[in-house]
């Protein structure tokens, strides 16, 4: 380590912030500091980005492999030799007894480039198995399948941040920017400084609806009728762009039919946003000379997730808004490396590149890098609540890297009991996690600041996070493990452990594929703040605006596809009455397994609530603090109640970061988008049960 400040990124959102780490004397060994050079968030910083070097400390985090040396008996420190051979032991065992596929792998949207890439090819190279997925399926994999069905390229924003405040209206749907990526609120604000409109769609009046000129609060699960009645709005105005369709579309007829089956009435019932605001909508969104629509997981994260991405993109292509400067459709992906995670080999059906494993030619290309016969790579494998939903039975040992199902997935508490049944489980990760705290071994691995690695933001922009430190003895990088557990396993070769060798090979791996990285190397992207994708060659700029020539479809043209709303997997009825909707309050991140580590987090945002309307405050009898209990089909939450009118009346509201009886998805349901597999988090049916008050 130098005295010199080393500049590089968040560990945390997809926002990627820029920042530098200087080192001190104290522990952990670095302090924050501003790096306002960095384009995207300008030196700000959320409270996350700020204490980040707090999980850094020997006092939070692993810092020795733990192995479980007899069934139900304690995890017990052991050394690195012990713990390596009894993963590998353990994989081989069940592989030899069970075939490749009763082995499973389970990644992270938080892994670089580097470490997703090489769990990838490890699965499949080492292990031979179909059974890999990763937590980043939960994350805007409905978004991805619809921008792969319309545009026929899926990156989560086509075009920079930086054009967000100069165009004219943005539809933001079931995001909460000024909780989930606070600097990103600045573009929001600087929009409306510029005259541009901001229209949220989202069933709380949070504190990004606050900054809106306009405010729809449909009821969970009704965005796809709602995105379906503004296009029919749109139509019936006749504010349609139709040379754009005409010259840039296929599908029109089709889609436009099934959006006239919405007409505003009907939509408004359904939704319970009044049709004056739904026509109000459509004006500031046709009269403004560009717009975007931008969604996150409200509409996403339901069993009709694609669908509704769909119609929001649909939207935007009637309109003409997409494929034309300041204008199109977005996802704000959630976390830090959501985007790479599924472009170079963690998802169960994609090959580095983003290319398709059922592909031949993609098999064969990708094989070719890796010195494989194609015929030997496994074909798809299952999504990631089948994977887990599947443990113990026939998958039947598990390799988990960065992630915590046991909080994070839907229908927890059954996840957790499919984790308890494996013949074994071993976990890489940096805190002693709710799942980690179940394996039969525990890898303690190198965090953000302590190795160098590539990540992918939610712009396509490939970025460069750069160690600052050395990690503490007993700790070693994710992509170490993998090269001592690929050399006990027979694989000697291909598994480097250096991060930049590994990119050199996940750049060969990419070139010619959909998301073509061959342009891009360490060096480039230090020079210029990041490589947008594609960038097939050196000499190539990279790619900031995708589409504004062709989509990247066969023929150059987006596809419409029509679409129809159709109700939420699970209704209300007399026994659940309650709709059910989750999300992130700022202080938290995601599963909270190392943000919970921070004191100053911990003392914003200590636990977990249940947010509820007055009127069903009243209705149930309860005060401000009372203890409730939320009970679904799946199982049971209790939490303090937090009463506002900022939430719909018919609906309460949980955040999902804790473990314990206030674990929030206990309650969610896996029911599953038929083409993205989503699970459906963002609405379930519930009952809401007063307990003992706080105190008494």
């Amino acid at each position: 380590m130098t005295d010199a400040a080393v500049p590089t990124h968040c560990p945390y959102c997809a926002l990627q912030c820029g920042m530098s780490l200087r080192p001190t004397a104290d522990d952990p060994g670095v302090e924050v500091v501003e790096r306002a050079d960095f384009p995207v968030n300008r030196g700000a910083l959320c409270g996350k980005g700020r204490t980040a070097p707090a999980v850094l400390s020997s006092r939070v985090r692993l810092t020795e492999p733990l192995v479980r040396r007899s069934a139900g008996g304690p995890l017990e420190p052991a050394g690195w030799d012990e713990a390596l051979s009894a993963v590998a032991a353990g994989l081989a065992r069940t592989r030899a007894d069970h075939g490749p596929d009763a082995v499973g792998v389970f990644g992270g949207g938080g892994l670089t480039n580097e470490k997703a890439y090489t769990l990838g090819k490890f699965a499949r190279v080492v292990l031979g198995t179909s059974q890999i997925d990763y937590n980043g399926r939960f994350c805007m994999s409905s978004a991805a399948a619809a921008h792969q069905r319309a545009f026929g390229l899926d990156r989560g924003l086509p075009f920079p941040l930086a054009d967000i405040p100069r165009t004219g209206c943005v539809i933001l749907v079931g995001s909460n920017l000024a909780e989930t990526m606070p600097p990103a609120l600045r573009y929001l604000t600087e929009l409306r400084e510029n005259g541009g409109t901001l229209i949220v769609v989202d069933p709380r009046r949070t504190r990004t609806a606050e900054q809106a000129d306009l405010h729809l609060a449909p009821r969970p699960g009704t965005d796809l009728a709602l995105a379906l009645g503004l296009l029919h709005l749109v139509v019936a105005q006749g504010r349609t762009d139709e040379a754009f369709v005409r010259e840039r579309t296929t599908g029109w007829p089709e889609a436009r039919a099934a959006a006239m089956a919405h007409w505003p009435e009907h939509v408004e019932r359904v939704t319970g946003v009044p049709v004056p605001q739904l026509r109000e909508a459509v004006r500031l969104f046709c009269d403004a000379p560009t717009g975007m629509v931008l969604t996150a997981r409200g509409p996403e994260q339901q069993s009709k997730g694609t669908d509704t991405v769909g119609a929001w993109i649909n939207l935007c292509l009637a309109t003409g808004r997409a494929g034309r400067p300041l204008s199109g459709y977005g996802c704000l992906t959630g976390q830090g490396n959501g985007q790479g995670g599924r472009e170079h080999g963690q998802k169960a059906d994609q090959l580095p590149g983003y290319r398709k494993l059922t592909d031949p030619a993609a098999r064969e290309h990708v094989a070719r890098v890796w010195g494989v016969d194609p015929d030997a790579l496994p074909g798809p494998g299952r999504s990631a609540y089948e994977l887990l939903d599947a443990l113990g039975g026939d998958v039947k040992a598990l390799l988990l890297m960065g992630s915590n199902p046991v909080v994070s997935a839907p229908r927890a508490a059954h996840i957790e009991g499919r984790l308890r049944s494996l013949d074994f489980l071993a976990v890489a990760d940096v805190v002693l996690s709710e799942t980690a705290a179940l394996a039969d071994v525990v890898l303690p691995v190198a965090q953000w600041a302590e190795e160098t690695g590539t990540t992918t933001s939610l712009e396509g922009r490939v970025l460069l996070r750069r160690r600052a430190l050395s990690p503490p003895a007993g700790v070693r990088s994710d992509l170490r493990v993998l090269h001592g557990l690929a050399e006990l396993l027979g694989h000697e070769k291909g598994f480097p452990a250096d991060p930049e060798e590994v990119f050199e090979e996940l750049r060969r791996a990419s070139e010619g594929g959909p998301a073509d990285y061959s342009g891009i190397t360490y060096r480039r992207i230090a020079a210029e703040d990041g490589v947008f994708w594609p960038c097939p060659g050196e000499s190539h700029p990279g790619t900031p605006r995708l589409f504004l020539d062709r989509f990247a479809t066969d023929d150059g043209r987006a596809r419409f596809v029509p679409v129809v709303h159709r109700p939420a997997a699970e209704e209300t009825d007399a026994e659940y009455p309650v709709l059910l909707t989750t999300g992130r309050v700022v202080s938290q991140y995601q599963s909270g397994a190392q943000t919970r580590r921070v004191d100053e987090l911990n003392a914003a945002a200590p636990g977990p609530f249940v947010e509820l309307h007055p009127r069903l405050a009243e209705r149930l009898g309860v005060a401000e603090g009372d203890r409730l209990a939320v009970v679904s089909r799946r199982g049971r939450a209790v939490a303090p109640a937090r009463i506002t009118t900022a939430i719909r009346a018919d609906t309460v509201f949980m955040p999902f970061h804790w473990p314990g009886e206030g674990r929030a998805n206990n309650l969610t349901n896996p029911a599953l988008d038929p083409t993205s597999r989503m699970p459906e988090f963002k609405v379930c049916a519930v009952r809401v049960e007063r307990e003992e008050t706080l105190g008494d």
